[in-house]
């Protein structure tokens, strides 16, 4: 059997209500080995690090998204840092900069994004980075910090993108947004990430994968992905899965075997 390791999910959401302690433990059954889930904003947070104490499979990432930094308490950093104590806690994020709707606020959105990424630093656990239509500024205020340990994640960039973000030291991962017709761009990055620099992730249940595009998506639906990755690279479904796993361990050190 298959064994990959989801690192980037949202079992928070709305969407998993009606099945989700069935459909975790289901898919941790079938192959996937462990799971990371996000948190985007207090609430979320929350849940992650109370889910992941409830499933052994499954660690948190505790974070402020960029959509939800008008609502981060005065006090949330400490709060973060309080839930970062925990054993099962394994990266700051959700974070970053997404000026895609209308209305963003971009000077708040950046103070949350750095004072996050200070957060990181001091506590050395890496950083989960959202970025949407706000490439240059995230670029920007992770070249002032040298180096970067964390992971873009759902890399959708060009290539020359995907590549500055590698020279920064991040790793790169992708969701089944590599299995679209219309993916040339992401495909094209994927041709200039290493294999060492490569996550795997679903960010369900958004950006499920071809043949199940439009449905809800979930961690097992991963190997579809890994199917994709293994064609353009050349190598075997089994490796990608390997060493992705590999990766995503050395990344997030916390996580235990």
């Amino acid at each position: 059997m298959l064994e990959y390791i989801d690192s980037h999910a949202h079992y928070d959401d709305d969407a998993f209500d009606s099945d989700r302690d069935e459909l975790l433990v289901r898919v941790h059954e079938g192959g996937v080995k462990y799971i990371i889930n996000m948190g985007c904003n207090m609430e979320r947070s929350r849940f992650s690090v109370e889910y992941a104490n409830k499933f052994p499979f499954i660690y948190a990432a505790v974070g402020i998204h960029p959509e939800d930094v008008d609502k981060a308490p005065a006090d949330y950093l400490e709060q973060l840092r309080k839930w970062a104590a925990d054993p099962k806690v394994v990266a700051i994020g959700e974070i970053g900069l997404d000026y895609h709707y209308d209305g963003y606020d971009a000077e708040l959105q950046k103070k949350i994004f750095e004072e996050q990424l200070d957060l990181a630093q001091e506590l050395d656990l890496p950083v989960v980075i959202h970025s949407r239509d706000a490439t240059e500024d995230t670029l920007n205020i992770l070249r002032k910090r040298g180096k970067v340990n964390g992971v873009m994640h759902c890399f959708s960039g060009s290539a020359e993108t995907a590549k500055q973000m590698l020279e920064l030291g991040l790793h790169i991962s992708f969701t089944g947004v590599l299995t679209f017709k219309n993916a040339k761009k992401a495909i094209s990055a994927l041709g200039v990430v290493p294999m060492d620099k490569l996550l795997l992730e679903t960010d369900c249940p958004y950006m499920a994968p071809e043949p199940n595009r439009g449905k809800r998506c979930d961690s097992s639906m991963i190997v579809h992905v890994i199917d994709k990755i293994a064609a353009e690279k050349g190598i075997t479904p089994e490796e990608v899965a390997k060493q992705t796993m590999e990766n995503t361990l050395k990344l997030f050190y916390k996580i235990k075997l």
